[in-house]
């Protein structure tokens, strides 16, 4: 159970913005950004944006470092990626 932070590479509103995912879980990611103080309202599908200013706050935290790439790898293999534009199935 361990949660991840892409470095800081996608600009919007004026800042630089990194993803924090899980490989495990929604839940397990939702409670990561409520210990960060995160608002929920910057989940987005399958991932928080995380402005560069609080890269270094999720680091300390527990969140593990990695690449851009390496974020969707993760996100792909555990089931938890979901595509923008895409319909989502609903499960079961």
């Amino acid at each position: 159970m361990t949660v991840y932070i892409d470095p800081p590479a996608w600009p919007g509103h004026g800042r630089m913005w990194s993803h924090l995912v899980s490989d495990a879980s929604y839940d397990e990611l939702h409670a990561f950004a409520a210990r960060l103080g995160v608002p929920r309202r910057a989940f987005e599908r399958d991932h928080y944006d995380i402005p560069e200013q609080r890269y270094a706050d999720a680091v300390r935290a527990g969140a593990v470092e990695v690449g851009s790439r390496e974020v969707v790898r993760l996100l792909r293999a555990a089931g938890l990626r979901r595509p923008k534009g895409r319909a989502q199935r609903r499960s079961s």
